[in-house]
C-alpha cells in the first residue's frame, strides 16, 4: 500500500478579508495535520535518500523541503496563538487573514530564501515531497496506479493555473510545458483504460510535474519580490526627487540670505537614470537612492540650521529690546539699528549678528542691574 501524503487544506477567506472564524477552525484542523503528516514523511524521505547510491542528488530539494516546512510550521503557531482558541474579533480576522495570504520567509534553502504565501508555501513544499517520492521510488506499487493517476492530472490542473499567471515574454515556453504534461497524462490514462502496465511511464512524469510546479511558484515569487522591489524603487525616487527641488531652494536661500553659509552639493536624484527591471542592476539602484536620500538629508539640516540661526538671532534681539523699553539706552537703540540694519542688507553676517546680538544682552543685563525696574502692582491693589 502507498504511505500516506499529507493532503494540503484548502485556505479560507482571501487576501484582504477577515476569516470567518468556522472557516478558520476548520482551516487550523487540517493544516495541523498536515503539518504532522508532511514531518512524518520528509523524515521516510530523508531515510530512503540516505540509503539511496546518490544520495547527494536529493540533499537540495531535501534541505530546501525542510525549510519550506519549518516555515510553515512556524506560522501555524502564530495563527493558533492568534486564534486564541476562537476568542477574536474584528482586529483578530483581519490579522489571521493577513497571516495566511502575507509573505513568509522559507529561509535559505537550495533556492535561496524565497517570500511566498502560506498557501504558495504548502503547494510549494507538495510538489517538492512529491518529486522526491517519485525519484526516491518510493510509492511504485501497481495497486496505487490510479491514485498517483489521479494525483497527477490535480498536479496539472495546478500547473495549468500557474502558467495562466506567467508574463507573456514566459508564457509560450510554460504552455509548451503545461501541453507536454497534459498530453503524458492523457496518454498514461488511455494506456492504462486498455489494461496496460504504465507503472515506469508514471514516475518520470511525476518527477518533471513535480520540477515544472515548483519552478513556476518560485519564479512567480521571484517575480513579486522584484515587483515590490522595483515599485519601491520608484517609490522612492519620486520621494527624493521632489525633496532634491525643495533642499536645493533652502540651499538657494540660504546662500542669498547668510554668511557664512554652508556650501554643501545636492544631489540630483535624476542623474540616476530610469529605475531598472533586473535583479542585480536593481539592488545596485537601491542602494543608490539610499545615499542620494542620507546626502539629501544632511544638506537639508546644514542650511537650515544656518537660516535658523538668522531667525533666532533676529528673534532674540527683539525679544531683548521688548525688554529693554522704548527710552531705556539709546545706547541699546544704536545696538539694535545696527542688526537691524544688518538683517536688511543680505546675506547676513551671522558672525556680526550673533556679536550684535550678545553685546545687546549684555549691556542690557548691566543697565538692569544697576536700575532695577519698579514691580507692577498686582490687579485690584491699590
Amino acid at each position: 500500500m502507498r504511505p500516506p501524503v499529507a493532503t494540503v487544506p484548502r485556505p479560507p477567506g482571501r487576501i484582504g478579508a477577515p476569516v470567518p472564524a468556522q472557516e478558520m477552525l476548520g482551516y487550523l484542523t487540517a493544516l495541523g495535520a498536515w503539518r504532522d503528516a508532511r514531518r512524518e514523511e520528509l523524515d521516510n524521505l530523508d531515510r530512503a535518500a540516505l540509503q539511496s547510491p546518490d544520495e547527494d542528488t536529493f540533499s537540495a530539494d531535501l534541505v530546501l523541503s525542510m525549510a519550506v516546512w519549518k516555515s510553515v510550521s512556524d506560522r501555524y503557531e502564530l495563527l493558533l496563538v492568534t486564534w486564541d482558541s476562537g476568542r477574536v474579533g474584528q482586529a483578530e480576522s483581519e490579522r489571521l487573514s493577513t497571516l495566511i495570504w502575507g509573505g513568509l520567509d522559507t529561509g535559505s534553502g537550495a533556492a535561496g530564501a524565497l517570500a511566498v504565501s502560506l498557501p504558495e508555501a504548502c503547494a510549494l513544499s507538495d510538489a517538492l515531497a512529491g518529486s522526491l517520492r517519485a525519484r526516491l521510488a518510493i510509492d511504485p506499487d501497481q495497486a496505487d496506479l490510479a491514485d498517483r493517476q489521479r494525483d497527477l492530472r490535480a498536479q496539472v490542473e495546478r500547473v495549468r493555473d500557474l502558467v495562466d499567471r506567467e508574463p507573456a515574454t514566459a508564457r509560450a515556453a510554460a504552455e509548451q510545458t503545461l501541453q507536454d504534461l497534459s498530453r503524458r497524462v492523457t496518454e498514461i490514462t488511455e494506456r492504462a483504460g486498455r489494461g496496460a502496465d504504465v507503472g515506469g511511464l508514471l514516475g518520470p512524469l511525476e518527477i518533471d510535474a513535480a520540477r515544472t510546479e515548483r519552478d513556476l511558484i518560485v519564479a512567480s515569487s521571484t517575480r513579486r519580490e522584484q515587483a515590490a522591489d522595483v515599485a519601491q524603487a520608484r517609490t522612492l525616487r519620486t520621494q527624493l526627487e521632489a525633496e532634491g527641488v525643495a533642499v536645493q531652494a533652502v540651499a538657494a536661500q540660504c546662500i542669498a540670505g547668510v554668511t557664512p553659509a554652508p556650501r554643501l552639493a545636492v544631489p540630483d536624484v535624476t542623474a540616476l537614470g530610469p529605475v531598472p527591471n533586473t535583479a542585480a542592476e536593481l539592488t545596485t539602484y537601491l542602494s543608490r537612492l539610499d545615499a542620494v536620500r542620507r546626502a539629501l538629508s544632511q544638506a537639508h539640516a546644514a542650511y537650515g540650521t544656518a537660516l535658523q540661526r538668522r531667525d533666532e538671532l533676529s528673534g532674540r534681539l527683539d525679544a531683548y529690546r521688548v525688554k529693554a523699553g522704548p527710552e531705556l539706552s539709546p545706547d541699546l537703540a544704536e545696538l539694535y539699528q545696527r542688526a537691524q540694519t544688518l538683517l536688511a542688507q543680505p546675506p547676513v553676517d551671522l558672525v556680526r549678528l550673533g556679536a550684535l546680538t550678545s553685546a545687546y544682552q549684555a549691556y542690557l543685563e548691566t543697565i538692569l542691574a544697576a536700575h532695577p525696574q519698579p514691580r507692577r502692582a498686582p490687579e485690584g491693589v491699590s
